[in-house]
């Protein structure tokens, strides 16, 4: 069992758990407002849930993948954050496997999307499909384009908020566009800043991510630049009445962000970069988190 926890790299599935969690929480607070044209389900909510963590097993599986077929993961300088799992270089698993786990949870989702879209409304296709196209093209070609941490920040932040968020509501609002922003930004500098210590090997495969196409310096200009406007846009959602008060709660978390932000502009410490790695994860999820509980006691409250 431990070798297929290592794969998926459990460790981080709570990120998938946060996502639908805050997108859970917008749709119920929008459900008590006056006039709400939905009610909430939990089991919705939950089966949401489940496929947001299968698309985050999924885009995990597939990455070792490619990522052991391209000889990168042989090259990487491996930490608790980044160089992969270690796995496939282990032998604890053979590519094939980790081919039929990543693309079978992706067609786990399926019949999941079906139903939402049958149920809840066609709006909802472009998204699933967009998210599947990321996770599938997202190794082998996005990593390629230059500037590809974009592509997890909208397929695994912002897009999944929206959709646990859709299956109640079956719409979009501005206002939920504007909560799943910091999402997308957050997953963005979470990418960003792990893919530091994999420069040289991701060099090695042609990739483009932005440590390697802006340099270190400025790519750590960017993380710190991006880190900040999180709880910029925070701050104006509420002051424009977008955002529930309650949901500066997120701003609790600014504490770690600086300390993520003076490891990264030290990059070229690993001592120092290591523990910012550390909490910027903690920044990535307890800021959801706190939002999606702003979100609960602006309900209550």
């Amino acid at each position: 069992m431990k070798k297929w926890l290592m794969v998926i790299r459990a460790p981080f599935l709570p990120l998938a758990v946060v996502l639908a969690f805050l997108g859970a929480c917008i749709a119920w607070y929008e459900s008590r407002e006056i006039g709400a044209t939905f009610d909430f389900n939990i089991g919705y909510a939950f089966l949401a849930g489940i496929g947001i963590l299968l698309a985050h097993i999924s885009v995990d599986v597939l990455n070792e993948y490619f990522d052991f077929r391209s000889g990168v993961d042989l090259r990487t300088q491996r930490t608790p954050f980044s160089g992969g799992s270690g796995a496939l270089p282990a032998g604890l698993i053979t590519p094939r496997q980790a081919l039929y786990l990543g693309a079978g949870t992706l067609i786990a989702i399926v019949p999941l999307g079906i139903f939402f879209v049958l149920d809840k409304g066609w709006a909802l296709l472009p998204l699933l499909l967009v998210a599947a196209a990321m996770i599938v093209l997202y190794t082998p070609f996005i990593l390629k384009m230059g500037w590809p941490e974009w592509a997890p920040g909208a397929g695994m932040g912002s897009l999944p908020v929206l959709g646990a968020y859709f299956v109640h509501a079956g719409a979009f609002d501005v206002s939920t566009i504007i909560a799943a922003i910091p999402s997308g930004i957050l997953v963005h500098n979470l990418l960003l800043l792990n893919e530091f210590p994999d420069v040289e090997a991701d060099s090695t495969a042609n990739r483009r991510t932005l440590p390697i196409v802006l340099g270190k310096r400025r790519a750590s200009l960017v993380y710190s630049v991006l880190t900040v406007l999180v709880y910029l846009w925070i701050i104006g959602g509420v002051i424009s009445s977008v955002m529930p008060p309650f949901s500066l709660l997120g701003l609790l978390t600014i504490p770690w962000a600086v300390k993520a932000i003076r490891g990264a502009l030290n990059y070229q410490d690993m001592n120092k970069l290591v523990p910012a790695m550390a909490n910027n994860v903690l920044v990535v999820l307890l800021t959801q988190l706190l939002m999606g509980i702003g979100y609960i006691l602006a309900g209550v409250l």
